[in-house]
């Protein structure tokens, strides 16, 4: 008798629930796990920053958004920002680690996600950690007097006393960005939260306040997840992930932003967002935000999409971008 695939275990998910655009793509999240992933036993947490000196203003979510959540099955928990707040929000998804049960797998994904399979079927390794492939040579960046990709990424392992060369993808050819392990933020998983939350808080700290003379005309804002996630993922032991997982492709889709969402995806997946989102309850929620206002219920998105051949869509996502705000239906 043949051996049966090993199952994933269980694990929990995070997303970040703060007042504004995230709210309300939390609700897409929440309702698309919900209706795609049936057998997905964890619990979605939804962490919320709470208002402190790090905030220009209360960060925190409506009370008709929260209670919808709940409704939906996720449970939000609000964090205290000690290290980020309004200078990078992206750091939301640095320290929201610590609501996370201790010593319990997870998954981190950016709220600008949709779920269209069943992630319970996917083979999460969550003793090597890893995250997004779906990324581009966004960092280091090119300047004229710069040090080159080497001694930029060799100058931050030696920081924080990583092995360098072990994180190299030696297929790809020296000074070329691909050889260096550089994720997108986008997801990214691993065994125990508190561990990973802790060491990609002293990394992402370390790096902003004190960073290596290699740095010194590189820009920090907005990639410093993206600059301290390698090293985390690297330092606990894990790396590129194994193919095939279907997250970023059949079981996720990173769409950042609706305009971009409805110019890349396919029709299966833009037609699983019109099924989730047409429950009037969500819809009067939704409605709320101008670009699921206009995109999803008003048909800007199909105005959007007609402008692309999904078979042959610009290489680089700046030329996506420019290509909707020239036709005028950029939102975000």
């Amino acid at each position: 008798m043949a051996a049966s695939a090993p199952k994933t275990p269980h694990f929990n998910i995070m997303i970040v629930g703060q007042g504004g655009r995230l709210e309300y793509e939390a609700l897409l999240f929440a309702a698309s796990l919900r209706a795609y992933a049936p057998k997905f036993r964890g619990q979605l947490y939804v962490a919320e920053p709470q208002p402190g000196p790090l905030w220009e203003n209360d960060p925190t979510m409506s009370v008709q958004v929260k209670d919808h959540l709940a409704s939906l099955g996720a449970q939000v928990v609000p964090f205290e920002t000690k290290h980020f707040g309004s200078t990078y929000p992206q750091g939301n998804k640095i320290e929201g680690l610590q609501i996370l049960p201790e010593n319990e797998p997870f998954v981190f994904f950016d709220t600008d996600t949709l779920i269209t399979d069943e992630l319970a079927d996917v083979p999460f390794d969550f003793n090597h950690p890893a995250a997004s492939m779906q990324r581009e040579g966004t960092w280091p960046v090119e300047e004229l007097y710069w040090p080159g990709y080497t001694a930029i990424w060799k100058s931050l392992y030696d920081k924080f006393g990583l092995t360098f060369e072990t994180s190299l993808d030696m297929s790809q050819p020296d000074e070329y960005w691909e050889r260096y392990l550089y994720f997108n933020a986008g997801w990214f998983c691993g065994a125990d939260p508190a561990a990973f939350g802790a060491r990609f808080t002293e990394y992402a700290v370390g790096i902003r306040d004190d960073p290596p003379k290699e740095l010194v005309i590189q820009p920090l804002n907005p990639w410093l997840d993206q600059v301290a996630l390698p090293l985390v993922i690297h330092g606990l032991g894990g790396g590129r992930p194994a193919t095939g997982l279907g997250l970023d492709g059949a079981v996720s889709y990173h769409y950042r932003m609706l305009p971009l969402f409805y110019a890349t995806a396919t029709d299966a997946q833009v037609a699983k967002l019109e099924d989730v989102t047409a429950p009037n309850k969500l819809k009067k929620l939704l409605k709320l935000h101008e670009p699921f206002k206009r995109m999803v219920y008003q048909g800007r998105g199909h105005k959007v999409r007609a402008l692309f051949d999904r078979d042959n869509l610009p290489r680089h996502e700046r030329a996506i971008r420019n290509k909707i705000k020239s036709a005028g239906f950029w939102m975000r």
